[in-house]
C-alpha cells in the first residue's frame, strides 16, 4: 500500500500560504469554502444581484462551423460524430439570438443587477454568453476542471470567469442568484442540472415561482417520456406546470421576462 507524502510545511510561516498544504487531502475544506466564499465577492464588486441561466450540451456547434469542420476531417470516427451533430445544430443560433434578447431586456432593468450566466464552457454555453456580449450585458461563466470539453468560451466578461474543482459548489452558484432558467439539448450534465433544479423547486426548496424554460420539444420529447412519469405517479400531473416548452426564441423570451416582470411589480 501507498504511503502519502509528508506535507512539508516552513516554520514561521502562515500555512494558507503553502500551496501543497491547500491543494492536499487535508486542505479540502479550505478549497471548498474558497469556493463557496470568493464569489459572492466578485458578484458584488461587479453589481450583480440577478441572473438568468442557460443550461446546454457543450458539444452544440452552429451549422457553419460543423460544415467547415466536416470539410476538414479526415477521421471517419469523428466526420461521422460531426454528422450527428447536424440535429441540433439550430440551437446554438437560437441559443445566441435568446442571449441577446434577455440581454436587452436585462440592460434595461438598471436597479436589479441582471446577468446572463452559463456554465463558461463551449457549446450552448458558448452561445448564451455571446448573446449577452454582443449587447453588452454582463456574461458569467462558471467553469468547471474537466479532463475534456471544459474551456472557457471567449465571451466571458473577464471579472466574471470563475474556475470551480467542485460540482456542488457549482450547481450552488448557478442556482444561488437564479430568476430565470433556459434548458437547451443536452446529455448527463444538463439532465444532472435540470432536474436538481427541477426537484429544489418541485419540493418549494427554491424558485417555487421562477420561469424554468425547456427548449426544443423535438428533442426532449424524445429523450423523456415527461407524461409516462406522471401516468405511473413518480410525481404529480401539475409537476408538469413547472416548465414550459418553447420551440421559439420569441417564445421563450415572451415566458421568461413576462414571469420576472410580474414578480418585479
Amino acid at each position: 500500500m501507498a504511503t502519502k507524502k509528508a506535507i512539508k510545511l516552513t516554520p514561521g510561516k502562515m500555512i494558507y500560504h503553502n500551496l501543497e498544504f491547500i491543494d492536499s487531502d487535508v486542505g479540502r475544506p479550505i478549497r471548498i469554502l474558497s469556493e463557496f466564499m470568493g464569489p459572492y465577492q466578485i458578484f458584488a464588486q461587479e453589481g450583480i444581484k440577478n441572473t438568468i441561466v442557460f443550461f446546454g450540451s457543450a458539444r452544440i456547434l452552429p451549422m457553419a462551423e460543423l460544415k467547415k469542420r466536416q470539410k476538414s476531417c479526415k477521421n471517419k470516427t469523428e466526420l461521422a460524430r460531426l454528422k450527428r451533430l447536424e440535429a441540433v445544430a439550430e440551437y446554438y443560433d437560437a441559443a445566441r439570438e435568446l442571449g441577446a434578447k434577455l440581454g436587452r431586456w436585462a440592460n434595461k432593468q438598471h436597479d436589479h443587477g441582471f446577468a446572463v450566466m452559463t456554465g463558461g464552457g463551449p457549446g450552448i454555453m458558448e452561445a448564451g454568453n455571446r448573446g449577452a456580449n454582443d449587447v453588452g450585458t454582463s456574461s458569467i461563466g462558471l467553469n468547471i476542471k474537466l479532463p475534456f470539453e471544459q474551456h472557457p468560451n471567449p465571451y466571458i466578461d473577464d471579472d466574471l470567469n470563475l474556475q470551480f474543482r467542485y460540482f456542488f459548489i457549482r450547481k450552488y452558484w448557478f442556482m444561488k442568484m437564479a430568476r430565470a432558467l433556459v434548458v437547451f439539448p443536452g446529455g448527463f450534465g444538463t439532465l444532472d442540472e435540470m432536474f436538481e433544479l427541477l426537484t429544489l423547486i418541485q419540493t418549494k426548496k427554491y424558485g417555487d415561482k421562477m420561469p424554468v424554460v425547456i427548449y426544443g420539444s423535438k428533442y426532449w420529447n424524445k429523450v423523456i417520456n415527461w407524461n409516462y412519469i406522471a401516468d405511473t405517479g413518480m410525481i404529480d400531473k401539475d409537476d408538469l406546470k413547472l416548465f414550459h416548452f418553447c420551440d421559439t426564441v420569441e417564445d421563450a423570451y415572451n415566458v421568461i421576462t413576462t414571469a420576472l416582470e410580474k414578480t418585479m411589480e
